[in-house]
Order: C-alpha cells, then sequence, then structure tokens
C-alpha cells in the first residue's frame, strides 16, 4: 500500500482538484480527435478553399505548440490557478464561436484562438500533478493522466462520427465544438474551489517575466515547426514549403540562450532556468518524448492511408481498427503507475522496445497475410503498440519531472509538451514524404509497400527516442527517488482546503552514474 504524506482531508481535496485539471486535459485532446472527422463537412458546408481547410487544423496546432513554455513559466511566476482558469475560459468562449462560425475565415482565426486557450492551459496540467502529488501517488496521477490521453484520442472520432451522422451536414459540425462548452463551464465553476491557491508573494515583491526571452522562445518555436506544417498544406508542398526558416528558428534559439544566460548570470529571472536544462533526467526524458512523439503522430497517419485508401476501408471501419490500439494504451497508462516501482526508469525503455514490436507486427501483416486477414495483423501489432505507448509515456513523463522543483514544473511541462508538438510536426511531414515517396502505384501492393516502409521510418525515429531512454536507465534507475518521495512527511495545519502543497524535492536523491 502507497503511505500517504498528506491527512485525509488534504488527500481527497487534492484529488478533486487533479479531477478538474484531468477534465480540462480530456476536452482539449478530444478537441483535436474528434474535428478530424468533420472537416469535409466544414469544408463543403463553409466552402472551405485547400489552404482554409488545412489551417483549421494547422492554426490550432501552431498556437498550441508556440505558447507552452510561456504558459508553464506564467503559472509558475503568477500562479497556476489564474492561469489555468484564464485558458480554460478563453478555450471555452472560442469554442462557441467556432460552432457559430459563419465563414471558413472566421474558423480559422477562432481555432487559433481555441489552440491559444489550450496552450495556456495544458502546462498547468502538468505543473498541478508535480505540485499535488509525491512519489508513487505522482506516478499514478500521471498513469491516469495518459490514460485520459489514450481515451479521448479513441473516442473521439466515434463520437465526431456520431454527432455529424445524427445532426446533419451543417449542425454535426458545428456540435463538435458546442460539446466544449458543458465541460468547460463545469471546469470554471469547480476550479476556483478545488484547485490549490497560489501562495503569496512578499510585499514590494515585482512580478518579472523574461519578456524577450519569451518572444525569442516563441519565434525559435515557430520557425521551427512552421516549415513541417506548410509542406502538408496544398499551396506549399514538400518542395515549396519555407525549409530556410529552421535556419531561422535555430538563430533564434541560440540568441534565446545566450539572452537567458546573461540574465541568468545578472541573478533575474528567466523562462527556462539553466538548472532545468542541467538536469539529466528531465533532458533525457525531453530528448525520449521527441522521438517518440516524431513516430506516434505518423502512425496514425499511416494506417489511415493505408486501410482506406489501400483496403477501401470505410472511414468508420478504419476507425475501428484503431480502438484496440487507443485501449490497450490506456490500460498500460493505468498499470504503469503500479510497475514503475519495481522497473523504474527501465519500464520506459521496455515500453518503447514492446511499441517498436508492435509496428514491426503491422508492418509485417502486409506481406505475411492476404488482403482479407491482413487486419488482424493490424488489430494485434495495434494492440502491442497501444500497450507499449500507455507503459512509456506516462513513467517518462514521471521520471523526467522526478528531479525538477515544484516552482519549475510549469516551465518543465511546457518544454515537454513543446517538444512533444515539434517533434510531432517533423514527424507527420517526414511519415508524408516516406509514404508518398516509397508508393511506386495505386495499387494495393503499392499501398502495402509504403506502409511497411513507413512503419520501418517510424521504428527509426522511436529508436533514438530509446536509446536515451536506455542512456537514462543505465544512469539512475529511479527506484530510490520514489522511495525517498515516499517516506511520510509532516504536514502543517492548511489555513484552508485550497492551500497549495508546500512539500519540496529536497528529498531526491539521484544515484549519478
Amino acid at each position: 500500500m502507497t503511505k500517504h504524506w498528506m491527512k485525509p482531508q488534504q488527500w481527497s481535496q487534492h484529488w478533486k482538484a487533479f479531477s478538474v485539471v484531468m477534465a480540462a486535459g480530456s476536452v482539449g485532446l478530444l478537441s483535436v480527435s474528434i474535428v478530424n472527422v468533420a472537416l469535409p463537412t466544414i469544408e463543403s458546408s463553409l466552402h472551405a478553399t485547400p489552404t482554409q481547410f488545412q489551417w483549421i487544423v494547422a492554426g490550432y496546432a501552431v498556437a498550441f505548440g508556440l505558447l507552452l513554455v510561456p504558459s508553464g513559466r506564467l503559472g509558475d511566476v503568477i500562479g497556476r490557478r489564474s492561469v489555468f482558469l484564464f485558458g480554460s475560459l478563453l478555450f471555452m468562449v472560442t469554442s462557441l464561436a467556432c460552432g457559430f462560425s459563419t465563414s471558413a475565415e472566421i474558423l480559422v482565426i477562432m481555432r487559433v484562438l481555441q489552440g491559444i486557450g489550450a496552450s495556456v492551459t495544458t502546462p498547468q496540467v502538468i505543473g498541478f500533478i508535480q505540485e499535488l502529488f509525491q512519489g508513487r501517488e505522482r506516478a499514478r496521477a500521471f498513469g491516469i493522466f495518459g490514460m485520459v490521453v489514450s481515451i479521448s484520442s479513441a473516442i473521439g472520432p466515434a463520437l465526431g462520427g456520431v454527432l455529424v451522422s445524427a445532426l446533419g451536414p451543417d449542425w454535426g459540425w458545428r456540435s463538435v465544438f458546442l460539446v466544449n462548452i458543458p465541460f468547460s463551464i463545469v471546469i470554471l465553476v469547480m476550479g476556483p474551489k478545488v484547485l490549490p491557491a497560489p501562495q503569496k508573494r512578499e510585499k514590494g515583491t515585482k512580478l518579472n517575466l523574461d519578456t524577450v526571452g519569451l518572444l525569442l522562445m516563441a519565434a525559435g518555436v515557430l520557425a521551427s515547426m512552421l516549415p513541417f506544417i506548410l509542406a502538408t498544406d496544398p499551396a506549399y508542398g514538400l518542395e515549396h514549403s519555407p525549409w530556410y526558416l529552421i535556419g531561422v528558428g535555430l538563430l533564434f534559439g541560440i540568441l534565446f540562450m545566450a539572452w537567458e544566460l546573461w540574465r541568468e548570470n545578472r541573478q533575474h529571472s528567466v523562462v527556462v532556468p539553466r538548472t532545468l536544462m542541467k538536469n539529466r533526467g528531465f533532458t533525457l526524458g525531453a530528448a525520449v518524448s521527441t522521438g517518440f512523439f516524431a513516430g506516434w503522430t505518423g502512425v496514425f497517419i499511416v494506417l489511415t492511408l493505408y486501410l482506406q485508401q489501400g483496403l477501401g476501408m470505410a472511414a468508420w471501419l478504419a476507425g475501428l481498427m484503431q480502438v484496440p490500439l487507443a485501449l490497450l494504451g490506456a490500460y498500460g497508462s493505468q498499470r504503469s503507475s503500479v510497475w514503475i516501482a519495481l522497473s523504474g526508469r527501465w519500464l520506459v525503455f521496455i515500453g518503447l522496445v514492446v511499441t517498436m514490436a508492435g509496428l514491426g507486427l503491422m508492418a509485417a501483416s502486409v506481406f505475411l497475410l492476404s488482403p482479407d486477414y491482413v487486419w488482424l495483423g493490424i488489430v494485434s501489432g495495434g494492440a502491442i503498440t497501444g500497450f507499449g505507448s500507455g507503459i512509456t509515456i506516462s513513467p517518462n513523463q514521471t521520471f523526467a519531472l522526478a528531479e525538477v522543483p515544484v516552482k519549475q514544473a510549469g516551465a518543465a511541462g511546457g518544454v515537454l509538451q513543446t517538444v512533444q508538438r515539434v517533434g510531432s510536426a517533423v514527424g507527420i511531414a517526414g511519415v508524408t514524404l516516406v509514404f508518398f515517396a516509397t508508393r511506386f502505384d495505386t495499387t494495393l501492393a503499392g499501398y502495402a509497400h509504403a506502409f511497411a516502409i513507413s512503419m520501418a521510418f517510424i521504428i527509426a525515429l522511436m529508436a533514438v527516442g530509446a536509446i536515451c531512454a536506455l542512456a537514462d536507465a543505465l544512469r539512475n534507475d529511479g527506484r530510490e527517488e520514489l522511495l525517498a518521495m515516499e517516506a511520510p512527511q509532516p504536514v502543517k495545519e492548511p489555513q484552508s482546503v485550497a492551500e497549495p502543497n508546500s512539500a519540496t524535492e529536497s528529498q531526491l536523491r539521484t544515484k549519478r552514474g
């Protein structure tokens, strides 16, 4: 049994707060997966051009990735609760505006603003988990978070399909945005009651945000992501996408690091503290996330192309083929909070190996099984892949943040989410390029060949993450950290049930290899 370092009332209140932030996290993720199904009806209803059609999705992705780190740092400085509630309010208002959009231009603008709302809220989710829980309870919370991610991804396409089919071509697509409203209202009503209040700053203390650093980082992230997103835009394509912006992004990155070093040497506040980037557990965890998500996002693109265009499956049936992947991912995430105490950081490496094995099985099935039975290989390989992802994502987040002080949790969470988004953007462009470059014709054989090569490319991307996970496990398996954090701590009487957890991370004892 887990030993709780909190009193029963405080423990209960923390899980209530966790429920609220999970609701926000699930709505943000649902908004991504549910919209994809409605895109064809949006295109016909609003007469969207191919570029507008692309930016209904890309606008959300760019805004989301752009502000993750600044939002996380803002939550660290002024308090996560107020930032979280502002982001939730913005997300609700823009969801309403999306649902009542009268033109494609308005919808694109509202989707960008909706992405900003999600980017403001998401880093606070990780920050709150870091603040509210320790040790195995934190691992359990991240396990539930991973389960919510998998379930939201699984039910999104199905729910979107039902809404579009039931409500027709006009109100059907509008309902996929309006469905966010009831959840957002509950979050905004319950949030002020159960979320921990920020600690009060001493009188005379100034709010010191690194505005220049925030702008430099945002410019670097935007310049790095934009070429990969535009590569999938019909108006640009791979050939005409502005790839030179990657160099511009690197330049902004160098300027950002120089600026941060200059400020920190003068003891000014910074966006990403130097101690965070010197934390090997965090940097290796971020590298694992980059490699994993660079491949992970491409899995669903390749599956959709092969199942629908290659095998000729209906969209709903192709979606059904991917449900075992999502459900086993949810199960793996839920069980990871138990297994993490036994395996430590090795669980992340094992999860990546299992994920790659499942991808390999799917790739092999298109050659080993006849077209009538290839779905068996896709479903079974997908289930293995999903399970592997479940025991990778949540434990990696747990250990990446294990040595991060609570006061830096928002910035750390923002960095993790940002590298995931950048990795995803790179992966989408790369996998799409590989798939169509290796599809030698539009026959089933051509699609099977492209599917197998693309899966091999995805495995190679994930292998980079696996190497980083292996290095992290050899450095420190992490089990001692969990045990140290499980030691009961003296708890002061809280002034209110919403008082924040003041426990520090000073108990961590990292075994350096």
